[in-house]
């Protein structure tokens, strides 16, 4: 039972990290919603632009679809999940599994189990899960190409751009598939060592959603019947 619980959660760190390293990427396309223009950027612009455009944004909500396959296993799985980021703060929720972080406290709430492990995340765990930090390190730790245009599967024209690590680790590349007219995502694929690849697709975005602090708290009267585990 206790390797069962421990293998559950290992799952929901997996299963954010990846998420959370996705959803990073959407923050960098984030510019034109803010009135820029696409056709007069390059990829040094809007990652440039984006730390920037995720401060204005006053709270974000994104819906989306991800898709991990494992080829060396012949393994898959697909799931759907929503994301809500503000400043330093963000929630994650996936089928079975939540997220709560505050800036400095961590609540990870595992359905199956019951029970809430709490943490107080080192800057090197921060940099693994909080979607700032994220981007911050994707203009210090990856080199952006421009690939060139290409046919969304939405039939549209989109810009193709690359994100190659520049030391050697877990992620191989990162592939942006940025729609021309609307600046939007519509392809984030991440490919990792021993071949598996994870693709993510955003079915909505809402931005000024202006969450209050407390909606990044876990709250013990929602779940009365959790174990709540202090590992702070």
């Amino acid at each position: 039972m206790e390797s069962e619980k421990k293998q559950n959660v290992v799952r929901f760190c997996v299963r954010a990290y990846l998420v959370l390293q996705l959803l990073a990427l959407l923050i960098i396309v984030l510019a034109v919603l803010f009135g820029s223009s696409c056709y007069a950027q390059n990829v040094n612009d809007i990652l440039g632009k984006a730390t920037v455009a995720y401060d204005k944004s006053n709270g974000i909500e994104a819906t989306f679809s991800i898709h991990t396959r494992s080829t060396q296993q012949g393994v898959s799985e697909s799931f759907e999940g929503v994301i809500n980021m503000k400043g330093d703060k963000f929630t994650l929720v996936t089928p079975g599994m939540r997220t709560w972080f505050d800036g400095k406290t961590q609540w990870s709430y595992v359905e199956r189990n019951d029970e809430v492990n709490v943490t107080v995340p080192t800057g090197e765990e921060l940099q693994m899960t909080n979607p700032v930090l994220l981007l911050k390190s994707y203009k210090k730790g990856f080199n952006p190409v421009y690939k060139g245009e290409s046919t969304a599967a939405n039939g549209k024209s989109a810009y193709d751009i690359e994100l190659t690590p520049k030391k050697k680790g877990d992620i191989q590349n990162i592939s942006l598939q940025i729609e021309k007219n609307t600046c939007l995502p519509v392809g984030i694929v991440m490919e990792t060592k021993g071949g598996v690849t994870t693709s993510i697709r955003i079915s909505k975005l809402k931005t000024d959603v202006n969450q209050p602090d407390s909606f990044f708290v876990f709250k013990e009267a929602d779940f009365p019947d959790a174990e709540v585990i202090d590992l702070r």
